[in-house]
């Protein structure tokens, strides 16, 4: 069975780009996103990892590490970087793990159906799909998301998700479809209208199971 919303997301020590890493210790107190790959040297990952590069600052204002996984090597990495930094025109500052030896694509359950592994190791046939898990400080998985290797991922849409996970995370709301930060939210039904009232101020009953709210600060 793959993990699921709430699961503690499991630790691992793998070799990085960064140096051995224990990934619990990695995260911190903040926010992680954990992102696989099928290969490197590859076009639709080295646009990827360029979009993850380009967006550094708003990774860091969100208090957010971002490290994604392959099944190469960190040698491989190292060389993919200056190929990523040089498409995307920003550095490739996060690290890169190496799964050469499969344990944390099997952790996470990141391979597809028909995947296997024969002697030299293609995108097409053998490695990880795009899989996305972001991490809270608590460690638990709060939203995964996955793509075929042939769709490369919106990454705006991971930091528009991102932003919503950190403003419902312990608070009684929900974000409605397409929400961004800034727009209403919607109050959990675990909340009655008149406690909402008292907790967030006015609230717009659109459905007596449908209310929002202007989005708590």
């Amino acid at each position: 069975m793959g993990l699921r919303i709430n699961d503690i997301a499991p630790n691992f020590t793998a070799a990085s780009t960064e140096g051995e890493i224990n990934f619990h210790d990695w995260i911190g107190d903040g926010y992680a996103i954990l992102f696989s790959h099928p290969k490197d040297f590859t076009p639709v990952c080295t646009t990827e990892f360029g979009a993850v590069a380009q967006l550094a600052d708003e990774w860091a204002a969100r208090n957010t590490k971002v490290i994604g996984v392959s099944v190469d090597s960190v040698e491989e990495h190292v060389k993919w970087k200056a190929d990523i930094s040089s498409f995307a025109g920003a550095p490739a500052n996060f690290p890169i793990i190496d799964d050469t030896s499969l344990t944390v694509s099997k952790l996470y359950d990141m391979l597809p159906a028909d995947a296997y592994m024969p002697d030299g190791r293609t995108a097409a046939d053998s490695a990880s799909v795009r899989t996305v898990f972001i991490v809270g400080p608590d460690k638990k998985v709060r939203l995964t998301m996955s793509y075929p290797m042939s769709v490369g991922r919106n990454f705006a849409e991971i930091l528009r998700a991102l932003d919503a996970v950190r403003a419902t995370d312990g608070v009684p709301i929900a974000t409605p479809a397409n929400w961004v930060p800034g727009q209403d939210v919607i109050v959990a039904l675990s909340l009655s209208t008149e406690d909402a009232k008292a907790k967030f101020g006015d609230v717009d009953v659109k459905l007596p199971y449908l209310r929002t709210i202007k989005a708590p600060n």
